[in-house]
Order: C-alpha cells, then sequence, then structure tokens
C-alpha cells in the first residue's frame, strides 16, 4: 500500500492532521475542509471519506480498512481505537425508500426527502466486514458488530451485535481498558 506524503497531505486542506497519520494514495477524500483526523490513524485503499456540511470526526488510533466509506450530510465521529473493516458503510445521509419520494443525488431536491443524521463510533468499537451503519445511530463505547450487518438503532456499551437488523448477542469482555492504560503509561514514560 502506499501513502500520501506528509506534504500532499497538508496540501488537500483538511480541518486539521496529527501525527503518524497513513492515508492511502488510492482512497477517496471529499471536503477535506470538513475532516479532522487525530494521531495514529491509518486509512487503506479505495476507502471513501465524503464529508458533508457536518463533517467527519476521526479520533487516535483508528484504521479505516479497504473498500469502506464514511459518506453523508450529517456528522460522522469515530472515537479513539474503532477499527472500521473491509467493506463498511457508514451513511450520516439516507434516501426515502417508501415511494412517497423520488432518490438520487441527481433529483432536485423539492421532490426528495433525505434523512440526514449524525452517526457516533464510541471508543473500542470494531466493526465487521461488510457491515452497513444508517443515520442516527451510535455504537456506544466498546461495542462489536458482526460482520455482514445492518445497524439502524443505536447500541448499547460492550455489547456483541449481528445479524440484519443488528440484535444484540451478548456482552463483549472489557479487558481492552486495562491494555489502553498500559498503552497510555508507555506513551507517557516515552514523551
Amino acid at each position: 500500500m502506499s501513502f500520501l506524503s506528509k506534504e500532499q497531505i497538508e496540501s488537500m486542506g483538511f480541518k486539521s492532521v496529527g501525527e503518524n497519520v497513513l492515508l492511502s494514495d488510492k482512497a477517496s477524500y471529499y471536503n477535506c475542509k470538513n475532516i479532522s483526523i487525530g494521531n495514529n490513524v491509518r486509512i487503506d485503499d479505495f476507502a471513501v471519506l465524503s464529508a458533508g456540511v457536518d463533517g467527519i470526526e476521526i479520533g487516535n488510533y483508528i484504521h479505516i480498512a479497504v473498500f469502506s466509506s464514511l459518506i453523508g450530510s450529517g456528522k460522522i465521529i469515530l472515537k479513539d481505537f474503532c477499527n472500521i473493516s473491509s467493506k463498511v458503510a457508514i451513511y450520516s445521509s439516507n434516501d426515502d425508500y417508501s415511494g412517497e419520494y423520488m432518490t438520487n443525488p441527481m433529483v432536485p431536491i423539492q421532490f426528495t426527502n433525505v434523512n440526514h443524521a449524525p452517526v457516533t463510533i464510541g471508543r473500542h468499537v470494531i466493526v465487521g466486514s461488510g457491515s452497513v451503519i444508517l443515520p442516527n445511530v451510535t455504537l456506544e463505547d466498546g461495542v462489536a458488530i458482526g460482520a455482514l450487518s445492518l445497524v439502524t438503532k443505536n447500541c448499547e456499551e460492550f455489547g456483541i451485535y449481528m445479524g440484519t437488523p443488528a440484535k444484540k448477542i451478548k456482552e463483549r469482555k472489557r479487558d481492552l481498558l486495562e491494555l489502553e492504560n498500559k498503552l497510555n503509561k508507555v506513551q507517557a514514560f516515552v514523551s
């Protein structure tokens, strides 16, 4: 995988970019002025980040894998230590599928009924490959979403969810919180 240089990243006009950021030169970034990227972030090939008016906020220690997309006019927030697996789609905008309105961005707005709402992905969340997250959803800290799931509602902290629509199947262990504390101590020692 080939990554953009620091100079290339700076020239794109992101709202902010932290340290140790690896952005694929084969990914697509739209409306960079509305995208904030924290420290220790990697975005892989063929990912698409298309920020709307409310923007995209990416925390620290984040990985967005190949062919994933973050798209929409509502705010999308990825908090620290998230992992977005390959082919995940996160939408903060969604057409009305009822048949009462027309759909697609080429139809004038007065004939559509697009829902724009925020999506928040909490700390230590992992989203499995091929999953879809719709607008107005919050995945609380520690949530795990199984592969190929459709998330239409909020998910409670440290729950493991899967299916279409996603349903809670059990609790997730919290051992990773102690590992985060150890990492923070190492980082403080190095600084």
